[in-house]
């Protein structure tokens, strides 16, 4: 049987280098994202790994939960393991609330969306569909520490990645109460050099006081590569003792 994993925001940055370190011979990967990547379809077939891209926008995640639903129900439960890894997300403007104007609100929207509401549907429709199935299922949540330590002008991003995080600690109640529930963490990858970065330090000074810590992150080479951070993510899934804490960080 085959370990199933299943993956959104694949398609570059640090859910890409999860991807590509997921492609194994054992594994069948679902990635769901707003683009395909023919890199990843080259490699998964030079890997003898089964491999799905999803071309979907998950600022719509209803269309992505009910595929997936419907996905999981057809394909049945004949797993060696199942993981969900919610790793998508949009980044609005930086600036103080006062400051974003009605022309910023749809890039507000669209982050809640896609970090805060796509996985609370998809993280329904995974367990819905596998409640039933008796192979270990893992939801791996990609937060920030940035959604536990305020920040002035992130508030739309914060708020998006504390909700992950508290969603995770509820879920984790009621999985500890299933005879097979599944085990869930929300767990923050450090600091890592991606577009995430580019986005804050590209941020006016004005706007965010904070600009410069984050220009001096990069200068000082303090950033994890994606690759670096993939693997540690990866990791930190195989634990043993996975799901114990429901908050986490990569670095604890």
């Amino acid at each position: 049987m085959k370990h199933l994993y299943i993956l959104t925001g694949a398609s570059r940055g640090m859910g890409f280098a999860i991807a590509e370190q997921l492609l194994k011979p054992d594994h069948t990967l679902l990635c769901i994202s707003r683009q395909t990547n023919p890199v990843l379809a080259t490699q998964a077939a030079s890997a003898a790994c089964q491999l799905e891209q999803w071309q979907l926008d998950l600022a719509d995640a209803t269309i992505a939960s009910s595929r997936l639903a419907y996905w999981l129900r057809t394909t049945g439960g004949e797993w060696a393991s199942a993981t969900l890894i919610n790793n998508a997300a949009a980044l609005p403007r930086i600036a103080p609330l006062t400051a974003m104007a009605l022309g910023d609100h749809a890039q507000m929207a669209k982050a809640l969306r896609v970090g805060l509401e796509a996985p609370l549907l998809l993280t329904s429709s995974f367990l819905h569909a596998s409640v039933g199935w008796s192979c270990p299922r893992r939801v791996l949540n990609i937060s920030s520490g940035n959604g536990r330590r305020p920040m002035a002008s992130q508030a739309t991003y914060s708020a998006v990645k504390a909700g992950m995080d508290h969603f995770t600690r509820c879920l984790a109640l009621e999985e500890a109460a299933q005879a097979n529930g599944a085990k869930v963490c929300s767990l923050a990858p450090g600091v890592i050099d991606t577009d995430m970065q580019v986005h804050l330090r590209g941020a006016s000074a004005d706007d965010f006081a904070d600009r410069n810590t984050f220009v001096g992150l990069k200068m000082n080479g303090q950033l994890t590569s994606p690759h670096d951070a993939a693997a540690r993510l990866l990791a930190y899934l195989a634990r043993p003792d996975y799901g114990s804490n429901p908050v986490a960080d990569v670095r604890d």
